[in-house]
């Protein structure tokens, strides 16, 4: 049954608010930023290097996602708990979060380590010799950062349920200044190719995972890590985070293998395809930084409401986080929609890449800002009441019946270009939005526990 309000005062007001949502997205700007330089620099390089890095970038954002939703649901529990003012428990979960974290990426990195070539045919099909040569080297190098940015991630989840962003974005900064900095050096300086972006990508996470180490032993945090060894795991919490943590997982893991697939099919078009796709996906990466950033306030802002027995502050924050998304969405894609074509000239792309591209980026811009919100920040308010096993459903199902189903359709059944995937990816946005939008609506999220006393 939905609890009533034990909460009476505002849990967060504007000025605590504003220090939670600018960091996040000055944090989001900043990691899609450097990406987008990344990728500028590395088409210097060639096409068949950006093809390369693109396809594998692919498959670590595959592992990347589940990392991240295994993080979400030590946040979503961490700030339950802070919620209810419980800062032991808050801090024992924390060592739960830490220990999972690394558990998954330890392996996930040893599997991907023993054979990269394979894994890359298997996956990427046959795709050039020089593309493929570019995707294994950057390959063991991701495989071998995957624990750091284990560490990178779990402690930034637990500054953010503490509402505390600044951290996270401070460290951000200074790995993304190492990346650039080694990425410049190694590219135009010793002009290692893909070696040195590889090279570059696992010292800067290196660096994060070791900042963030430091930072969080500070006993001034409501969640501090000490004496993280011996190993203790506390099977009620871990059933806690895992309650979220799995099936949203298992959300970002089917969805974004659905999209590894997809990458599959964008291969068979060709390299300048791959390339163009690359392009598109670096800029949608900027596009959505709002939203990306605004996502992650809702779940501490929610979390901690809920944790507080106080549903009707929980609906209050989610409407007001949501018309800021739309906002910042809108102020951001517009200019992509009305100087798409400057954007591109950016690129050292090929013609038929660059026209590609052209086709696809207005009706982009146009979707990130009516419909993208719906689809992926606003689910966030029911993760953070722990409706999980709901969002992956939904999510999942429609990623491989529309987004997969349709692009396979267009692509090899009716010879439809790139243009078609992205098509495919905004219907995939909608149905979304639907099945999100009625869940709130009926008000089952209130219903979900996620604490186990």
């Amino acid at each position: 049954m939905e609890t009533k309000p034990v909460v009476s005062r505002p849990m967060f007001t504007n000025a605590a608010l504003r220090q939670l949502i600018i960091p996040l997205l000055l944090e989001q700007l900043l990691a899609m930023t450097v990406g987008l330089a990344a990728v500028v620099m590395i088409t210097k390089v060639g096409e068949a290097a950006v093809s390369g890095v693109s396809l594998v970038d692919s498959l670590n954002v595959l592992v990347i996602s589940v990392l991240s939703a295994l993080c979400t649901g030590g946040a979503v529990v961490c700030a339950q708990y802070i919620g209810r003012r419980e800062p032991e428990n808050a801090r024992t979960s924390a060592r739960q979060l830490v220990y999972i974290a690394l558990i998954f990426s330890i392996a996930v990195g040893a599997v991907l380590l023993c054979a990269p070539r394979f894994f890359i045919r298997i996956i990427f099909g046959a795709v050039e010799e020089s593309v493929a040569e570019s995707a294994r080297t950057y390959l063991v190098f991701s495989a071998l950062s995957f624990p750091f940015l284990a560490l990178y991630n779990a402690c930034a989840a637990l500054f953010r349920a503490m509402g505390n962003s600044r951290i996270s974005l401070y460290v951000s900064l200074v790995m993304n200044i190492v990346n650039v900095s080694l990425n410049a050096l190694f590219l135009y300086g010793l002009h290692y190719g893909v070696l040195g972006v590889s090279i570059s990508t696992a010292v800067a996470r290196a660096v994060a995972a070791l900042l963030m180490l430091l930072l969080i032993r500070e006993q001034g945090n409501v969640i501090y890590l000490r004496n993280l060894f011996p190993v203790r795991f506390e099977r009620t919490m871990v059933q806690s985070i895992l309650s979220i943590g799995v099936p949203n997982g298992l959300e970002n893991g089917m969805f974004n293998f659905g999209k590894l697939l997809v990458q599959t099919l964008v291969a068979w078009l060709g390299t300048s395809a791959i390339a163009a796709n690359a392009i598109i996906g670096s800029i949608f990466n900027i596009t959505v930084v709002p939203g990306m950033g605004m996502s992650l306030a809702i779940l501490t802002v929610v979390g901690q409401c809920i944790g507080a027995g106080d549903y009707e502050q929980a609906v209050r924050y989610a409407k007001k986080l949501m018309v800021i998304t739309y906002l910042l969405m809108i102020a951001v894609n517009l200019p992509l929609l009305l100087f798409s074509k400057p954007v591109l000239e950016w690129f050292s792309l090929s013609q038929d890449a660059t026209t590609i591209a052209a086709k696809v980026l207005p009706s982009l811009a146009i979707s990130c800002c009516i419909i993208w919100p719906l689809s992926f920040a606003f689910p966030n308010v029911l993760r953070a009441a722990g409706d999980a096993r709901y969002t992956m459903i939904v999510s999942a199902s429609t990623m491989w019946i529309v987004r997969f189903g349709l692009s396979y359709l267009l692509i090899k059944q009716f010879h439809v270009g790139l243009e078609g995937v992205w098509y495919c990816m905004m219907i995939d946005w909608f149905v979304r939005s639907v099945f999100f939008f009625f869940r709130y609506r009926n008000g089952k999220w209130k219903t979900k526990t996620v604490l186990r006393t």
